[in-house]
């Protein structure tokens, strides 16, 4: 079970250099939508059987792997736009700060004083790199749907984490990050929706060109 979970978690940080090296908004978001699929099956696999994990896993894959991945694409539609054409930071530049964070995850992970059960596992380091994969498309993408995707992508990191303490803390764990993750989206829906109304364009860097009068 723990080498089958590893495996997940290896395709979890290939999907962060998917969103981090893809400029097509669709792409990315199916990126991230198979993500959440994945992290919505890992507590079935390091946990035993029982109705309440089959509950919260069905709400993770529906939430992570569905529902606000088609919010995200509705509101793409409805902008208009496909390409991150411009962001602050290069594709490729990225994807060597991804490579980077991600190294430096399992350096990190190292380090830090684990119970002997997880030292050998990945999870740790995963949740590391894919949250900073997450703080980086946040950082360094101007379209406002694309930082919606860097936080999708945060917020799975802290996912990853919190499974180390779904044996103390079975439900507040899960309820926490999916509510966290739902008011972030929606936050962010309202933010994209009134720069639309107002403005041309939803490039966020065009936000600092406010002036009062």
């Amino acid at each position: 079970m723990d080498s089958l979970a590893d495996q997940l978690l290896v395709l979890v940080m290939l999907f962060n250099f998917i969103v981090l090296g893809s400029s097509r908004m669709a792409f990315c978001i199916r990126a991230a939508a198979v993500q959440g699929v994945i992290l919505g099956v890992l507590p079935g696999i390091i946990h035993s059987f029982s109705w309440h994990l089959v509950a919260i896993t069905t709400g993770i894959i529906a939430a992570k792997g569905i529902v606000i991945p088609w919010l995200i694409s509705d509101a793409v539609r409805k902008a208009g736009i496909k390409r991150e054409v411009e962001p602050f930071i290069g594709y490729v530049p990225t994807l060597i700060l991804g490579a980077i964070v991600t190294a430096l995850a399992f350096v990190f992970a190292e380090r830090l004083p684990l119970a002997p059960e997880h030292r050998d596992l990945l999870f740790v380091p995963a949740a590391i790199a894919t949250l900073m994969t997450g703080f980086l498309v946040l950082t360094t993408r101007r379209k406002a749907i694309s930082q919606v995707i860097g936080y999708l992508v945060l917020e799975n990191g802290i996912f990853i984490f919190s499974l180390l303490l779904t044996t103390a803390m079975p439900v507040m764990v899960e309820a926490g990050v999916l509510l966290d993750l739902l008011v972030g989206i929606f936050v962010m829906g309202i933010v994209i929706n009134h720069i639309s109304r107002e403005f041309s364009s939803i490039d966020t860097s065009r936000l600092s060109a406010l002036r009062e009068e």
